[in-house]
Formats: C-alpha cells, sequence, structure tokens
C-alpha cells in the first residue's frame, strides 16, 4: 500500500529495569515498559493525571546498550512501528499483544538524561550531558576528517551527538521543580 506510515514517536520513563534475552539466532532483544502521562482540568476544575503504558521491544545492538544503560525511571523518547501480534494460549483463545517495536532504519532509542540525573536529579549542580542517542542514524555525507559515525542503515556503537553542547534538562519543569508548566 502506497503512501502509508506506521510511526510512533514516544518520550517517557521506563517503568521497570529492561530484560535482556537473546533469540535463537543470537540475535540481543530487550524489553521494557515505558510510562507516558499526561494532565488536564475537567469541566468540574479538578485535576485528571493519566498514565499509558507501552510496551517497548528493542532489536540489535541497540538492545545491548538499552540492558547496559537504562533502568528503571530513566527518561527516554523512543522511536519505532507499532506492532501487534496473536497467539492461542493454553485454554485455545486468541490472544493479542501491542508493542513499540525499535529495529532497523528510523527507530531510535535517545537517553534524554544522564544516570546521576535519573538517580538524584539536579540537587543544585548544573545538569550533565544529557542526550544520548541510538538506533539507525540519520543519512548524512561524512566530511573528510570528521569524526567516524556510523553509517547509514547500521546501529551506532557510540553515542552519535557527542559533540553537542549541553542542552539541559529535557523539560523545563524538570530542573524548575514546577509539574504544572501551561505548553
Amino acid at each position: 500500500m502506497a503512501g502509508s506510515l506506521n510511526k510512533v514517536m514516544l518520550i517517557g520513563r521506563l517503568g521497570q529495569d529492561p530484560k535482556l534475552q537473546y533469540l535463537p539466532s543470537g540475535s540481543p532483544v530487550t524489553e521494557f515498559s515505558l510510562a507516558t502521562d499526561e494532565s488536564y482540568t475537567n469541566r468540574d476544575g479538578q485535576k485528571v493525571e493519566q498514565t499509558e503504558w507501552h510496551r517497548i521491544k528493542v532489536f540489535g545492538r541497540v538492545a545491548e546498550i538499552c540492558s547496559n544503560y537504562l533502568s528503571k525511571g530513566r527518561l527516554v523518547y523512543i522511536e519505532g512501528q507499532i506492532r501487534t501480534r496473536s497467539w492461542d494460549d493454553q485454554q485455545g483463545q486468541k490472544r493479542y499483544i501491542t508493542e513499540i517495536v525499535v529495529s532497523g532504519p528510523g527507530s531510535t532509542v535517545t537517553f534524554l538524561e544522564s544516570r546521576s540525573q535519573a538517580e538524584g536529579g539536579y540537587a543544585g549542580r548544573a545538569p550533565q550531558q544529557g542526550r544520548q542517542e541510538y538506533g539507525a542514524p540519520p543519512q548524512r555525507q561524512q566530511a573528510p576528517g570528521q569524526a567516524n559515525r556510523a553509517p547509514a542503515g547500521q546501529t551506532a556503537k557510540a553515542p552519535l551527538y557527542e559533540d553537542q553542547d549541553d542542552m539541559g534538562p529535557a523539560f523545563p519543569s524538570e530542573a524548575s521543580g514546577m509539574d504544572d508548566v501551561p505548553f
């Protein structure tokens, strides 16, 4: 079908530590849950908070990186595809599961904060380099003398944008402690 697109972009926090497994082919796969939340004021003037949970499945070298560096509570940006699969359980009933699959070109996992920020917050110190991106890098021409980057279509083995200046926290409300920043 021409003209269709299956792309999911999420920013959220890990609900559990990633679980790394290996397929029979030897390819690594990591699974974890991701929470996205929103808040709004209902008709009665009461604040309503809603959390949506997503099942994330990461394949390849990026799966190993996620397993080694991510942990419960870390803020990440995920780009992948939504997939629903089905199976028959032991009682013969059809079961379904919907997952966000991070694999191949156009898929990425970006760490939006450092480990120290995730563990200790901002407690009076300047934020450290916070963004590390893993996954299929954007298509680029490599200039002579430019640092080696992963070729297009392959997963990065190191941060893609390590030369960027510190961009601070992912959301202004994290640094200031404000929970209700109107956007």
